[in-house]
């Protein structure tokens, strides 16, 4: 997903900076990115206290505008 790859580099940190933070691998975050596959829901926190946004924003739809609801 695009927001999470603008979510870190908003913080100016590298993949390799969250995954050693995070204690995974920089694979991950290059799949979270790409949309591949997504964060584990025990990451979710400790990825937005990182991005200094909240899980919500993380994973909010890109195509919703805003007011609009994502479900």
């Amino acid at each position: 997903m695009v927001k999470f790859k603008k979510a870190r580099e908003s913080v100016r940190l590298t993949q390799n900076d969250v995954a050693s933070q995070l204690g995974i691998g920089r694979t991950a975050i290059s799949m979270w990115e790409s949309g591949e596959s997504l964060p584990r829901a025990e990451l979710l926190p400790k990825l937005a206290a990182l991005y200094g946004c909240t899980v919500d924003e993380l994973l909010a739809d890109e195509r919703a505008g805003p007011g609009e609801d994502s479900a």
